[in-house]
């Protein structure tokens, strides 16, 4: 019996160092942005492409308040609710004094600067995709903007969630490097890969998700349930239900308005607005990414 209490106890303690090791969050290469210098003015588009303000505005902010990046609007999901944190410039409360490292750490791996997982309600699944030169110009932007002595909130999940440790497991099933559109055309359907794959994120809310909240690539950009909504839904945006022609397309992200002269509303509406600051280029390379997607039902 002893000899039996033992083994198990050597079996749970050589387990336990396998999940620590295999959960361990991974950062990226200490050279991995060597030789970089960051532009805030390059960064600027970066942050609207990326739609920092929409998440990390307070709630109800407009005009020059959605620079002030207090964080506090909530999401709600199967797993709980999730409160976005307040990303200004304040030293103690926000992320002032980040690095750019510290910065492009927590954007494309979802790593805390004290070495922690973020929940992937911060879509770094999609930033992983980001370029480490947008990573460094982002955050030199990020830090021409104002402070902010909102508190933080804590996140409103119960057990096992809490257990931030799990979210190795989770990245390693559910985050890739690998582009879900492979081939692209040309240079301009690549541009809006990279915006709404990356930057733009579109596939965190246009795309259905599995049990375990990893998104079903398999039916990218087929449409969602809107979490914590009973009805409505993000809609499919693959050829198969939207019959909108590139420039269709490219003139809702700019103006708002549909082909039939009816109007953006609901979430869709900040996307719209963040989108109509990048370049006229940038939203049809958007539409051209739309439009080469294989068609889903």
């Amino acid at each position: 019996m002893r000899r039996l209490i033992g083994g198990v106890a050597v079996l749970a303690a050589a387990g336990a160092a396998v999940f620590w090791v295999i959960t361990a969050p991974r950062p990226l290469p200490a050279d991995a942005l060597a030789g970089l210098a960051g532009d805030a003015a390059r960064g600027e588009s970066v942050f609207w492409a990326a739609g920092c303000a929409s998440c990390h505005a307070a709630p109800g902010a407009k005009g020059d308040a959605m620079l002030v990046l207090a964080g506090g609007r909530e999401f709600p999901s199967p797993f709980g609710t999730f409160v976005a944190p307040n990303i200004s410039q304040h030293p103690d409360r926000g992320i002032g004094g980040w690095t750019a490292d510290q910065v492009a750490n927590a954007v494309m791996r979802g790593v805390s600067p004290d070495g922690r997982h973020y929940y992937p309600a911060f879509p770094y699944t999609a930033y992983g995709k980001m370029t480490p030169q947008d990573a460094v110009d982002l955050s030199a932007y990020l830090e021409t903007l104002p402070e902010s002595e909102a508190e933080n909130r804590p996140h409103g999940l119960g057990f096992p969630f809490t257990i931030r440790r799990g979210l190795g497991l989770w990245k390693m099933l559910f985050v890739s490097d690998d582009w879900v559109l492979a081939d692209v055309a040309d240079e301009k359907a690549e541009r809006g890969r990279y915006l709404s794959e990356a930057l733009a994120h579109c596939g965190e809310c246009h795309t259905p998700r599995g049990p375990l909240g990893g998104l079903d690539r398999g039916r990218w950009m087929a449409g969602a349930p809107i979490p914590g909504e009973e009805r409505g839904s993000y809609p499919n945006i693959t050829p198969a239900a939207l019959d909108w022609s590139e420039g269709d397309i490219a003139e809702y992200l700019t103006s708002g308005f549909t082909p039939e002269y009816d109007t953006v509303g609901g979430h869709m509406v900040e996307v719209v607005e963040n989108m109509a600051r990048l370049p006229r280029a940038d939203r049809e390379a958007v539409a051209a990414y739309l439009k080469a997607l294989p068609p889903v039902e």
